[in-house]
């Protein structure tokens, strides 16, 4: 059975840190160029981060550059969100997704078509 399980959301206070896990199952993912959305109440679905399944590239939506780092560990079969800086605009349901094809060509998001699996979701909460 095709699987992704995210992990690690939770409520932290401004300005800290949380890591995000999407373990894959069924599948390998490594061929796959590895996707994190959010969806906040009320707000369309953002593409935070894609990281290629090539050469690793990373790409990032400017509301969350240079604070969040996307990454994976292929020989886990597993990527990564690192959030630091956190902001209450960042509180959010975090899905991450394998896309079907290995590059992000550019981009911090794919288009629905192009995602081949989804996790379950995250909720990650930013509050003092």
């Amino acid at each position: 059975q095709v699987q992704l399980v995210e992990s690690g959301g939770g409520l932290v206070q401004p300005g800290g840190s949380l890591r995000l896990s999407c373990a894959a199952s069924g599948f390998t993912m490594v061929w796959y160029a590895i996707v994190w959305f959010r969806q906040a109440p009320g707000k369309e679905r953002e593409g935070v981060s894609c990281i290629s399944a090539s050469d690793g590239s990373t790409y990032y939506a400017d509301s969350v550059k240079g604070r969040f780092t996307i990454s994976r560990d292929n020989a886990k079969n597993t990527g990564y969100l690192q959030m630091r800086s956190l902001k209450p605009e960042d509180t959010a349901v975090y899905y991450c997704a394998a896309a079907v094809k290995a590059e992000c060509d550019g981009h911090s998001t794919v288009t629905p078509e192009e995602i081949g699996s989804w996790g379950q979701g995250t909720q990650v909460t930013v509050s003092a």
